[in-house]
């Protein structure tokens, strides 16, 4: 999916930075560069087509500036989304948000049958995260295994397309930031290739680097990998 559109990045805002002119009409996307969960939400925004209509404002997690807690999220998280003088959160309700509210192409399939096996894929999330996880804690390699092994069983049911639901969706932007990391994370400190004996799973990383709505919200891998050697104490 190419989006015609290379934007600039604003620098991300610290403690010292002023706030923005918050609810006054501007619809708003703040993120870290580095979240997944933020990055999300920032995909399905480029996606959709809506550079101009979204502003992104990065937030300097590591030096939040007070005012986004006070003004923005009192939960003092990324994402958050202002529109029409509200503060939404969560990514999954962002994405679906963002697919109910905005124009720009459907990032869903009209088949109840795939609607219902996206929800099945949101509902999966937390426990494809915590058993990759796992592993990463040294609870055993076969729990990121078995996480993989479900989705490639996924990609397996549905054969008119490379992705979760034949054709690209919003499930895919639900896990491609946390494959993204896991991938590089697994191989270089567990030795651990996520697509041997993989090859749906294969397919969708080649065919999700083809995505310039996703490839642009990328961060540099060496400090993705470098966050998390620090956070699993390697």
């Amino acid at each position: 999916m190419a989006t015609g559109v290379k934007e600039v990045l604003p620098p991300a805002l610290t403690s010292t930075s002023d706030p923005p002119p918050v609810f006054d009409g501007t619809t708003r996307l703040y993120i870290s560069y580095t979240c997944p969960f933020a990055q999300r939400v920032w995909i399905t925004r480029n996606c959709k087509g809506l550079q101009d209509q979204i502003k992104l404002v990065p937030i300097d997690l590591q030096d939040r500036p007070a005012w986004y807690k006070e003004k923005v999220n009192p939960g003092n998280k990324v994402p958050s989304l202002e529109h029409n003088n509200e503060v939404k959160v969560e990514s999954l309700d962002l994405i679906k948000y963002i697919e109910e509210n905005f124009e720009g192409p459907s990032l869903l399939p009209d088949d109840p049958v795939k609607r219902e096996f996206a929800e099945e894929l949101y509902s999966y999330m937390d426990t494809f995260t915590k058993s990759v996880f796992g592993t990463f804690r040294g609870e055993g390699d076969d729990k990121a295994a078995a996480a993989f092994d479900e989705l490639e069983k996924a990609l397996s049911k549905f054969d008119d397309g490379p992705f979760f639901l034949g054709q690209f969706s919003l499930v895919d932007i639900a896990y491609a930031p946390f494959i993204e990391r896991f991938g590089p994370y697994l191989l270089e400190v567990k030795k651990i290739n996520i697509t041997e004996g993989r090859p749906k799973l294969a397919s969708w990383i080649e065919e999700m680097e083809k995505n310039e709505a996703y490839t642009q919200t990328r961060s540099d891998p060496k400090e993705l990998m470098e966050k998390y050697k620090k956070r699993f104490g390697v």
